[in-house]
C-alpha cells in the first residue's frame, strides 16, 4: 500500500492506496509544535483502528508547504513503516506530465502541483484547478499540459475568520448559502457578503482566466475544463455551475500519479 501525505497549513491529511483505490483517508491537525513522536502515535492509532497493519505500507510519497512539519511528517513515516517518503520538489518535476513555468518552480506550492498532475491526468485539455483551502488557488494549466500560472486568494473559512477576529461585535457564522443577496440579519449578512461574494469572485476570475488562456493560447474557452477540490468547495458547488467536476480527492491523487512516475 502506499502512504500518502500532504501537508497544508491547517491539515495533514493522510490517505492509504490500494493499488489506484484510496482506502483509507485521515485529517490531523497542522500544529508546528507537536513532535515526530506525537504524530506517529496518532497515525499508528488511526491504523489500528482500521485494523490496517504497518508492515503492509511499502511505498510513501509526501507534499508539503509547511516547512516546519516536513521533517517531523518523514520521520513520522519512518518511525511507522521504515521508509522514507519520496518528497514533492522541483528535483521531480522534470519527470512529471506537466510542465512549469521557467524560473518558478520554487514559487508554485507542492500541493498546486499535485493538483495540475492530477488535473492534467483526469481531463487532458487545458483546465483550472479551483482548489477551496486555507487559500483559495487557481491553478491553470493549458492544452499542452504547460502551468501557466496561479491566481490567489484568502479562502473562505480564512475571510470568515478574518472578518470575526478583527472586529468587535461580529461572529464566525457557519458557510452556507443564505435565503437572499439580502442579508436581514447579523449571520444572513455575513453569509451575503462571504459565500455569495465569493460566488462572483470565482465565476468572474475563471471566466477572465478562460479569455486570457484563450489570448495566450488560441485554446476555445469552452474546452477549458474546471476541477473544484479542497474541504470547503461544497459551499460554493451547490450554488454555480461554473465547475465541470468536483474531486475532493484531487491533490491525494496527484500524489499517487507522482509517486507511481518518480
Amino acid at each position: 500500500m502506499l502512504l500518502a501525505i500532504d501537508i497544508g497549513n491547517t491539515n495533514i491529511v493522510v490517505a492509504l492506496f490500494k493499488n489506484d483505490t484510496i482506502d483509507s483517508v485521515w485529517r490531523m491537525a497542522s500544529d508546528v509544535r507537536r513532535t515526530a513522536d506525537e504524530y506517529t502515535s496518532i497515525l499508528a492509532s488511526l491504523l489500528r483502528e482500521r485494523d490496517i497493519g504497518e508492515d503492509s505500507i511499502n511505498r510513501a510519497v509526501l507534499s508539503s508547504v509547511v516547512p516546519d512539519l516536513t521533517g517531523p511528517c518523514i520521520r513520522m513515516a519512518q518511525n511507522l513503516c521504515g521508509i522514507r517518503p519520496l518528497l514533492v520538489s522541483p528535483d521531480l518535476y522534470h519527470k512529471l506530465p506537466v510542465r512549469l513555468p521557467d524560473g518558478a518552480s520554487h514559487e508554485i506550492g507542492t500541493d498546486l502541483v499535485c493538483n495540475a498532475v492530477a488535473a492534467w491526468t483526469l481531463t487532458r485539455s487545458a483546465n483550472v484547478v479551483v482548489d477551496f483551502g486555507t487559500a483559495l488557488s487557481f491553478t491553470i494549466t493549458d492544452q499542452t499540459g504547460a502551468i501557466r500560472g496561479v491566481d490567489i486568494a484568502p479562502g473562505l473559512g480564512t475571510a470568515v475568520h478574518s472578518l470575526s477576529s478583527g472586529t468587535a461585535q461580529l461572529p464566525t457564522v457557519p458557510l452556507k448559502a443564505p435565503p437572499s443577496s439580502i442579508g436581514t440579519n447579523t449571520i444572513q449578512s455575513i453569509q451575503a457578503g462571504i459565500v455569495l461574494g465569493y460566488k462572483g469572485l470565482v465565476e468572474y476570475l475563471i471566466g477572465q482566466i478562460k479569455k486570457d488562456l484563450h489570448a495566450l493560447t488560441g485554446v476555445e474557452e469552452n474546452d477549458v475544463r474546471v476541477v473544484a477540490t479542497g474541504g470547503l468547495n461544497s459551499v460554493l458547488g451547490p450554488i454555480t455551475n461554473v465547475f465541470t467536476c468536483v474531486d475532493k480527492d484531487l491533490t491525494l491523487k496527484g500524489l499517487k500519479l507522482i509517486a507511481d512516475v518518480c
